[in-house]
């Protein structure tokens, strides 16, 4: 896949977080990445290693959607982490 941020493969799970005041429904990858990316490497600094691994097992799993379990749980570790679940 060219770009993950294109992809429409599902998330085991819906994440509903609140950023900023605004609801934000994150259910596939490509929403994922890119919620995740689009916010500065600074914004993600204290939550580095469980940034990468996010990031890298979406990059996965938007070429094999087998991989989409481990995408979710590396979300909710790293939402979770950061208070935004």
């Amino acid at each position: 896949m060219d770009k993950v941020s294109d992809s429409a493969t599902k998330l085991q799970a819906t994440f509903r977080i609140k950023v900023n005041g605004e609801a934000i429904a994150i259910a596939t990858v490509g929403q994922a990445y890119t919620f995740i990316t689009r916010l500065s490497t600074i914004e993600w600094m204290e939550f580095r290693a469980l940034h990468e691994e996010a990031r890298a097992a979406l990059e996965a799993a938007a070429g094999n959607a087998m991989l989409s379990s481990k995408a979710t749980d590396a979300l909710r570790v790293l939402f979770m982490r950061t208070k935004l679940l």
